[in-house]
Parts: C-alpha cells; structure tokens; sequence
C-alpha cells in the first residue's frame, strides 16, 4: 500500500493562502501543529477527501522553508508525504539506495523518514506509516487527533496526482521510482508518470523557470463553478481546468 496522503506547500503570507484555500476549494482547517514551531515554521492541514494539504510558512530568519522560498522565486510545493504499509521495508530500500535522511521520526503510531532533497530532487519526499492504515478515512498523525469533522467535499473530493516538473524528467521519474519501488508508465499526455494507489505522480518539463520542484496537483472536483468563480473573483484563474494557487498549479479533473 502506497497512498499520497499529504501533499505540503510553502509560503511566506499564512493567512492570506489559508483564506484563498478556503475560498476558492471549500475546504476547512482540522489542525495547525505547534511542534513545527522548532523549526521556526507555524501551518495548517485542511483534508482534501482523505488526505491532507499542508501549508507552512517561516515565522522567523534563516529557515530551511525560507531559503526554499528564496531558491524558487516564492510560494510554490514543498514536500510528497506518503502513507506507506511497510516502513521497515521502506528504510531498508531508502538506505540500500545511499539516500540520506533529513528527519528519522520513528514511533508506535506514527512513524516515518524524510528523505534528503538532494538525494531526491524537487520535492522533500517522505514515507509515512500510520496505526490504523487499513481506513481509507483513518487516523493520520500529522493532522492531529480529530481531523474528520474538518472534511469537506461538497467542492473537491480528492487527490487525483502530483506534478513534479525538472530539466531531466525521465531521470526524476527513475530516482522516484527506485524510492517508492513502483514502475514507470506512459502517461496520456506522453510524461513518464508513476501510479501510487490512489493517485499518480507525474514527471514532466520545467517551463516556468523555477527549476526542480513539486509544480501541480491534480484535484478530483465536484463542484468545478465554485472553483472557477472563486478563483476568477481572486484573480487566480486560467483556464476552465486550471486555477493558481500558493505557487501551484491546480489542475481540476
């Protein structure tokens, strides 16, 4: 089992992107982590069906977020965490690759690794298992200890994938895959893509000259006019497909 259970992006206003989240996407805050706080960061998670899209943001000078805000121009995604089933089997293969460690985060509930940038490019890339896995709408550490009641999906209803963009996209794709220990496929649009069990990561050309990174998220929608008046109303549509968001590029399926 390998879900995208958590998708996080970075930026430098908190509030205004919560409010914009919130506005355009009709979705709700379930929990903001005071933790985060010795990292100089503060955030919220708002579930997005299942899942969960994080936002941090620095709260004080020289953060690793906030170097990542200066190499990339501005807000944009930060990190692919997935909910894996075997996380024994995941360090093992992550350490067999000579991939480093950015947080090791063992624990009885909840126990997980983030794995170096460097090592696995444009995105911080973690893998998390959670007790109580076999729930699609099950406990999920990083949320907190009652995220359902936050869950709404009257606007959107999932995560169909992640785009991670880069000069070399078939090399990304092959690193991701040695991590993740799934194939690579063809995807419709001719861009190496990666199946996970709930949603696809794809790999594709940075064009916006923001170099490596994660570019856009593909949402499942139910209600694709709230979306495009919302957003229009905020300046951030372009397309009927399409709205930007935080530095990201939200694709609606």
């Amino acid at each position: 089992m390998l879900r995208m259970r958590q998708i996080c992006l970075v930026a430098e206003d908190l509030d205004a992107v919560e409010a914009d989240l919130s506005a355009v996407f009709g979705i709700a805050v379930c929990h903001r982590d005071p933790g985060i706080g010795r990292f100089g960061l503060h955030n919220f998670l708002m579930p997005v069906g299942n899942s969960f899209l994080e936002v941090v943001a620095p709260k004080e000078e020289n953060t690793t977020a906030g170097r990542y805000l200066e190499r990339r121009g501005g807000d944009g995604g930060y990190m692919v965490i997935m909910q894996c089933g075997d996380i024994a089997a995941a360090r093992e293969r992550v350490a067999g690759l000579g991939i480093r460690l950015v947080l090791d985060m063992p624990g009885e509930e909840s126990n997980g690794i983030q794995l170096h940038p460097k090592d696995v490019p444009a995105a911080i890339a973690e893998l998390r298992w959670n007790a109580g896995d076999d729930d699609l709408a099950g406990p999920w550490g990083p949320a907190g200890p009652d995220w359902l009641p936050a869950k709404r999906t009257d606007v959107i209803t999932a995560y169909a994938g992640a785009e991670l963009q880069s000069g070399d996209p078939a090399a990304l794709a092959a690193r991701w895959s040695e991590v993740v220990d799934l194939p690579i496929a063809t995807g419709t649009g001719g861009d190496p893509e990666i199946a996970l069990d709930d949603a696809v990561l794809r790999f594709v050309q940075s064009t916006d000259g923001r170099g490596d990174g994660l570019g856009g998220l593909d949402l499942r929608v139910a209600d694709r006019g709230h979306v495009l008046a919302a957003a229009e109303e905020r300046g951030m549509k372009r397309s009927d497909d399409r709205v930007d968001v935080c530095g990201v590029r939200f694709r609606l399926v």
